[in-house]
């Protein structure tokens, strides 16, 4: 089986430096924010270019806390994208506010910014535009927008960790970066693990905080915070892998590249807007009569993902909206249609080759 992800290729190449960082932990005897935690939030901070970065538990964590940090509650609304994980709109009602959805642009699979501005109410307090599979969204309209009618922007960086729009990384765009350390994720810890990125100094001693129950002194509580903190072991983890990030995403660029070339007759393949580096967390193509093509590759030995089968609107959690299918069909059609690749920075090129051939012998009628 060619899997979709193969991390234990990864530990092998770096084994020796992954094995000393985290046996220097455990002697040390520091565990929860310690020095490798705040090593990793300047080198992350630096690398994102943003003044801040605080470290917290995992991707979830950073949007939910980057709303409290924003006093974002009951009463208030959060525009987002229906195409994401739900992680996206759960911080939103965790902090009691409402999500208001616009639909994406069939060609990025972002939140479509054209639609963007006739979404705002007097309610709304903040946009979440989510860098979907590692592209940048449209961020220079959605921050002039924001800055017209007062709100702040809060990005979901999840799986867009090194992508930039005109030279600047996402996360260093909006008011606040939000991403996840998630195994699986471009630059992955050995477990949960998260991080927020910002300009604004009293937003990042706010997050501090929240992420410590609510206390800039320790036995000192100055309102309902959480648990929420990086620990020592994943930290040093991901200082290890953050120096071979950026080759790792080229060699992910070197093969979306490679597949797009091989299929861009075949299936729809992912693309790329001006000023846009694309990052590839995902390789994600459109394909008609997506679930037999994936069964298929299957049973001839291929892994492949459908991220995301069912948008948000139309997920039981979100029922009490009373939305249905037909309210946005950009999104319900993408999750009718997408299928992502085998896609790491291991990936050798005959695996490829066997992906690109395979999936050619199966999609019924190729486009022209």
């Amino acid at each position: 089986m060619i899997p979709i992800l193969d991390l234990t290729e990864q530990y092998r190449g770096l084994k020796s430096e992954i094995d000393t960082a985290v046996t220097a932990v455990f002697e040390s005897g520091h565990y929860i924010n310690g020095p490798q935690c705040k090593a990793l939030e300047d080198e992350i901070a630096r690398y994102i270019g943003t003044k801040y970065a605080v470290g917290l538990n995992s991707g979830t964590d950073a949007l939910h806390l980057a709303l409290r940090a924003l006093d974002i509650g009951p009463g208030d609304e959060v525009i987002t994208t229906p195409f994401t994980f739900v992680a996206t709109t759960e911080a939103i009602g965790i902090v009691g506010a409402t999500p208001v959805f616009v639909d994406i642009h069939p060609q990025t699979f972002n939140i479509d910014v054209g639609a963007l501005e006739a979404a705002i109410t007097p309610r709304t307090k903040a946009i979440l535009p989510v860098h979907l599979y590692g592209h940048p969204a449209a961020m220079h309209d959605i921050m002039a927008l924001a800055r017209k009618h007062g709100i702040a922007v809060v990005e979901d960086c999840a799986q867009s960790i090194g992508a930039t729009l005109d030279g600047k990384r996402t996360g260093a765009i909006g008011t606040i970066g939000c991403f996840s350390f998630f195994p699986s994720k471009n630059l992955g810890a050995f477990g949960d693990a998260g991080m927020v990125t910002t300009n604004d100094e009293a937003l990042a001693a706010r997050i501090r905080s929240l992420r410590a129950h609510g206390g800039r002194v320790k036995y000192h509580h100055e309102e309902l915070g959480v648990n929420s903190r990086l620990d020592e072991v994943q930290a040093a983890i991901l200082r290890v892998k953050l120096p071979y990030l950026d080759r790792w995403i080229a060699s992910r660029r070197q093969h979306a590249d490679a597949y797009s070339r091989a299929l861009a007759h075949v299936v729809t393949p992912p693309s790329e807007t001006p000023g846009a580096f694309h990052v590839y967390h995902q390789y994600t193509v459109r394909v008609e009569d997506r679930d037999r093509v994936q069964k298929s590759l299957a049973d001839a030995g291929v892994q492949t993902m459908v991220y995301y089968p069912v948008p948000l609107h139309l997920q039981e959690v979100h029922s009490a909206m009373g939305l249905r299918e037909g309210a946005f069909p950009h999104s319900e059609r993408a999750a009718r249609e997408v299928l992502s690749l085998p896609m790491f920075p291991e990936l050798r090129d005959a695996q490829r080759e066997t992906v690109v051939d395979t999936l050619k012998a199966r999609v019924a009628q190729p486009v022209a």
